[in-house]
C-alpha cells in the first residue's frame, strides 16, 4: 500500500495537466455549462465505465482511467461553476483557471483527509465497480437537489457531492495504478 497523500497528488496532477492543456486548446468553453449539463457529462462517463466493466470490452479508445480523469475534471468544473456563478460565455485567463482548480482540489483533498481519519482508508478495500456506482448515485442525488430548486432538508448540497465524486475518482485511479480492480 502506497502513501495516500503522494498517490492522491499524483492522480490529481495527471488530471490537472490534461485540464490545463485543454484550457489552452479550447479556452473556458465549459463556462457555458449549467449544473445539469456538468452532471450529465459526468453521468455519461460513469455509465461508460460501468458498461465497460459489465461487458469487459470496449470499442472506443478512451480507457477506464481516462474516464475517471474526465469525471474528476468535470466535477472540478462543477465546483468552479458554483463559485463563479451563472453559466455564461466567458473566457477566463489560464492563470485564474489554474488557481480555481487548485482551490477546489484542496477542498476535496482536505475532505478526503478528514474522512480517511474517520473511516481508516476503507476505500482501499473497495472495488472499481463500487466507485462507478457511487459516482452514479451522487449524480442522482445532485439531480434530485436540482429538482428541489437546490434546497435540502437534512442532506449535504451539490458542492459536497462534487467533492465526493472527485475523491471517488481519485481513489479509483490510485487502485488502478496499484493494479487492483
Amino acid at each position: 500500500m502506497g502513501d495516500t497523500n503522494q498517490q492522491y497528488d499524483q492522480a490529481v496532477n495527471s488530471c490537472k495537466e490534461i485540464f490545463i492543456k485543454k484550457t489552452r486548446d479550447y479556452g473556458t468553453a465549459w463556462r457555458v455549462l449549467r449544473t445539469i449539463s456538468v452532471v450529465d457529462q459526468i453521468f455519461i462517463k460513469a455509465l461508460r465505465i460501468r458498461t465497460i466493466q459489465d461487458l469487459n470490452t470496449q470499442k472506443v479508445g478512451d480507457d477506464i482511467p481516462s474516464e475517471f480523469k474526465g469525471i474528476l475534471n468535470y466535477a472540478v468544473i462543477g465546483l468552479m461553476q458554483m463559485e463563479l456563478g451563472q453559466a455564461m460565455v466567458e473566457e477566463l485567463p489560464v492563470e485564474q483557471v489554474d488557481a480555481l482548480y487548485d482551490k477546489n482540489i484542496l477542498l476535496a483533498r482536505n475532505t478526503m483527509l478528514d474522512k480517511n481519519h474517520d473511516y481508516g482508508e476503507a476505500w482501499r478495500e473497495m472495488s472499481q465497480q463500487s466507485f462507478a456506482d457511487l459516482i452514479l448515485m451522487k449524480l442522482m442525488r445532485i439531480k434530485q437537489i436540482l429538482n428541489n430548486d437546490g434546497k435540502t432538508l437534512i442532506s449535504e448540497g451539490i458542492d459536497a457531492n462534487y467533492v465526493d465524486i472527485i475523491n471517488y475518482a481519485v481513489f479509483a485511479l490510485i487502485l488502478i495504478a496499484e493494479g487492483k480492480q
